[in-house]
């Protein structure tokens, strides 16, 4: 679950080269907040569900609460267009904000190694006090540890980096579907009334934790604010690093590919926009096909749980890629046409205010579905968890284009930067713009 949170340092660097009268690197790093702004938004129609609750309804929604047709539907619907798309889309957007920051930092005299180590250790910081205050789906320490790991390849040749990104995905996926084999026979197995004892006793007990955690996440989460924070405390403090163990394969190998895309000058218009929108439109339908395919499986079955975790986790990763590939490059073609809208530029704002939304997306929705808040967790179906989504979105493009107006960078982007520099938060005055 995604969140490429390089909002920050391109903003930052916009000014530098702005300065410099180097435009091509402001509509550069505009492009790119572009693509992050509507990463951003869409990362919340997948997280929505997690916040909904309870856990497994992201990959089965009728395996806990009793789905209607409707329900499917909109499970669906984001099961195709956004379910690992978006996660994909962010890493490799990670991946190229790790080597922008990098050689801003090397050509200015310093050392952008260091520097970025230091940015990505605060963040690891941050997304714990995310996980342990606001929400168990907190995906900046997972980025974090894995942007430190690229950090050691990051000067190696471009055809180095895509053959370690492909070795680690390929190995993962195999790894992976060795395991789960055996246990994806059995669940289909049951389904079929062919199923031995013993894969009958195998699914029950399977599905039986599903259910304990259900129940337990339903009980915790309709608790107050600080009685949640001291579970998470006291019961799972090293759960995101359990997320990292796990993500690892699947975010490194996508942020290498982001680094090298940098390094081709996509985003800088070093590929004309027709085969921009050629490429995009091939590859992200081929991904949506992939995808479309596996959804023609689960849907009739009504979404089995074990299978649906495989296929969310590893077993739909080159889908997600090569759709999260489309995308992007679509969004490139479109970018000099969109930089020149109202909605375009609202879009940059929220990208450029990625952090601050991402966190400000967990405070809202926490608001709402926990017992801090209207305590709705568990209460809300997959069809109308989209009224919550667009609710988000509208807000994170009302405020964000307003408040880059008055001030130079968002909120939490200004303190992960002061804490990266090690300087105090400057004054009202010096912050605005």
């Amino acid at each position: 679950m995604p969140k490429a949170l390089t909002g920050d340092n391109a903003r930052e660097v916009h000014y530098d080269f702005e300065a410099t009268g180097a435009a091509e690197a402001v509509d550069r790093l505009e492009t790119l907040d572009l693509i992050r702004g509507i990463a951003v938004l869409g990362i919340l129609a997948i997280n929505i569900s997690g916040f909904a609750g309870p856990a497994v309804g992201s990959a089965s929604p009728g395996f806990a609460l009793h789905a209607s047709n409707a329900d499917e539907w909109g499970y669906a619907f984001g099961f195709l267009l956004f379910e690992g798309k978006m996660r994909a889309l962010f890493a490799m957007l990670f991946g190229a904000g790790i080597a922008l920051y990098c050689e801003r930092m090397d050509a200015a005299g310093r050392d952008g190694d260091v520097l970025q180590v230091r940015r990505l250790a605060w963040l690891m910081l941050l997304g714990q006090l995310h996980y342990l205050l606001l929400w168990w789906g907190d995906i900046l320490f997972v980025y974090a540890t894995c942007g430190i790991a690229v950090l050691f390849v990051r000067r190696q040749r471009s055809a180095v980096l895509l053959g370690l990104a492909g070795g680690i995905a390929f190995t993962a996926a195999i790894i992976n579907l060795t395991a789960t084999l055996p246990l994806l026979r059995a669940e289909e197995a049951v389904r079929l009334g062919v199923a031995t004892l013993a894969e009958r006793h195998e699914v029950a007990d399977r599905l039986a934790q599903y259910r304990e955690a259900a129940q337990a996440q339903a009980t915790l989460y309709h608790a107050g604010f600080w009685n949640i924070a001291a579970a998470k405390l006291r019961d799972d403090p090293f759960w995101l690093v359990s997320m990292t163990l796990h993500a690892w394969s699947e975010v490194i190998p996508l942020m290498l590919v982001g680094l090298v895309l940098q390094r081709m000058g996509l985003a800088q218009g070093a590929v004309p926009r027709r085969t921009l929108a050629i490429f995009g439109t091939v590859t992200a339908g081929a991904g949506l096909a992939l995808t479309l395919i596996a959804l023609g499986w689960a849907w009739p079955r009504h979404f089995p749980p074990i299978a649906m975790y495989v296929l969310l986790g590893k077993g739909l990763m080159p889908a997600h890629f090569v759709t999260a590939l489309g995308y992007g490059a679509l969004m490139l073609a479109a970018a000099p046409a969109l930089l020149r809208t109202a909605a375009g530029r609202r879009l940059v704002a929220c990208g450029q205010m990625a952090f601050s939304n991402y966190i400000g997306t967990s405070l809202l929705m926490g608001a709402l579905f926990f017992g801090w808040g209207f305590a709705l967790y568990g209460k809300v179906g997959a069809a109308e968890q989209w009224l919550f989504v667009l609710l988000g979105w509208s807000i994170m493009l009302a405020w964000s284009a307003p408040f880059l107006r008055r001030y130079r960078r968002g909120p939490l982007e200004l303190v992960w930067r002061s804490l990266v520099e090690k300087r105090l938060l400057p004054n009202r005055r010096a912050l605005s713009i």
